[in-house]
């Protein structure tokens, strides 16, 4: 027998299991994906989590429920990656042998990587709503909240999600008015980028949004402390943010083992492969999701169409055939800006996200880059999408892999 072993069972390490089940015979392969985690979260939830518009049952399942029959599901923490061994070693001492290694042990926050901001106002005045805790600990401080300053702010990219920290600054916006108090709420988005996405075209609609909703921006910020006593963040030009409430994202590192085991770069992610998702240093070790050091978004869209393109190149690479250099950095995301509505962007390595419409050229139902309510009644269906096909690795419908130029407004735009 040989041995396909996947770390993480998170977005997309569960969904490459349920792809490769049905793919490798069980009497030649054996697949075993280890995770030290019980319950799987649906992470894009976090970010309605804190205004009340989802509960915490809703974003969070038993992971072991996602795990296909067929497939060995170890729950336990990974100690060590010994690639020019090819084993794995578990934290109970156990070594798992492999044939084939698939990385995907995401991307965690480090709010210890900034001074004083994991310090004793951490999820009291100072918060994340990137993790189950903090969403759900902002939660309760804004069912109490009477005003002030609310301060939204990046550390530093890449971080999962690019828009989540704007999604997050307009339902703000939109939570803050629907209580009647918004004219109590000043809203400051503060970001280490030039302007308010990583995107130029992007950047000027969403920009637009945050004037009309009196969102002040702070742009080329890069933080070098938060003064917690004094309620205030710092950058090294010593130029000041006050808040009475911080949400942050902290900085984005991939997991300590990817550092334990001497495979990542300065922020422990795996360098690989941008078009093939093999690792540039092993050829029988793989990695996709937000473990990777691709210049991609790092969102559940993106590891969605890895997860298909991987699947064809482990196949490939088991046959002895050259692998298909075909991923092209495609991400599809919906930006919520409040008052029941929101934009989609579509984009990739070579094009920013343009006008135009999505899935059907002319015909959508979705428009790119304009608000609507389809485009948010899209959001929230995207969890059933999700609990039900994507990370069952059922192929969601007229959605490929790969962006599609059908139907969007190139002319207007300009590769990147």
């Amino acid at each position: 027998m040989k041995n396909l072993v996947i770390l993480g069972a998170g977005t997309a390490g569960t969904m490459m299991a349920n792809h490769l089940v049905h793919k490798l015979p069980h009497s030649e392969w054996k697949i075993t994906i280890v995770d030290q985690y019980k319950t799987h979260y649906y992470q894009p939830g976090f970010l309605f989590l804190p205004f009340d518009i989802y509960t915490t049952d809703q974003v969070k399942k038993k992971g072991s429920k996602f795990i296909p029959k067929g497939v060995d599901y170890i729950q336990e923490k990974i100690e060590l990656i010994k690639p020019k061994e090819n084993k794995v070693l578990l934290e109970k001492g156990d070594e798992l042998h492999y044939d084939i290694l698939i990385i995907a042990t995401g991307t965690k926050i480090a709010p210890e990587e900034v001074e004083g901001m994991k310090g004793p106002e951490w999820h009291k005045s100072v918060f994340d709503f990137y993790t189950y805790e903090g969403a759900k600990a902002l939660r309760d401080k804004f069912r109490e909240w009477e005003g002030g300053k609310l301060v939204v702010h990046i550390t530093e990219m890449p971080i999962k999600c690019p828009v989540a920290p704007l999604e997050f600054a307009f339902l703000a916006d939109s939570y803050f008015k629907n209580k009647g108090m918004r004219d109590k709420v000043e809203i400051t988005f503060v970001t280490p980028l030039g302007g308010a996405f990583t995107k130029p075209k992007a950047t000027a609609a969403l920009h637009h949004l945050l004037t009309d909703k009196n969102i002040t921006e702070v742009t080329d910020f890069n933080i070098e402390r938060v003064d917690y006593e004094n309620n205030k963040i710092i950058d090294y030009a010593d130029t000041e943010v006050p808040y009475d409430i911080l949400v942050t994202v902290p900085t984005n590192m991939g997991d300590a083992l990817i550092a334990r085991s001497g495979m990542g770069d300065d922020l422990n992610y795996v360098p690989t492969n941008k078009a093939t998702l093999q690792t540039e240093d092993y050829e029988n070790i793989f990695a996709l999701g937000d473990a990777t050091n691709l210049p991609a978004s790092k969102a559940g869209s993106v590891a969605h169409f890895e997860a298909e393109i991987l699947t064809e190149n482990i196949m490939r690479y088991i046959n002895g055939e050259p692998l298909k250099e075909e991923f092209d950095g495609h991400a599809n995301c919906f930006i919520e800006t409040g008052d029941g509505k929101a934009l989609l962007i579509d984009f990739n390595y070579t094009h920013e996200p343009v006008e135009g419409t999505f899935p059907f050229p002319g015909v959508g139902p979705l428009n790119l880059l304009k608000e609507s309510r389809m485009n948010h009644m899209g959001k929230l269906a995207f969890r059933w999408i999700y609990w039900n096909m994507l990370i069952k690795g059922i192929h969601i419908p007229f959605v490929s892999a790969t962006m599609s130029e059908k139907g969007k407004k190139f002319e207007e735009s300009k590769s990147i």
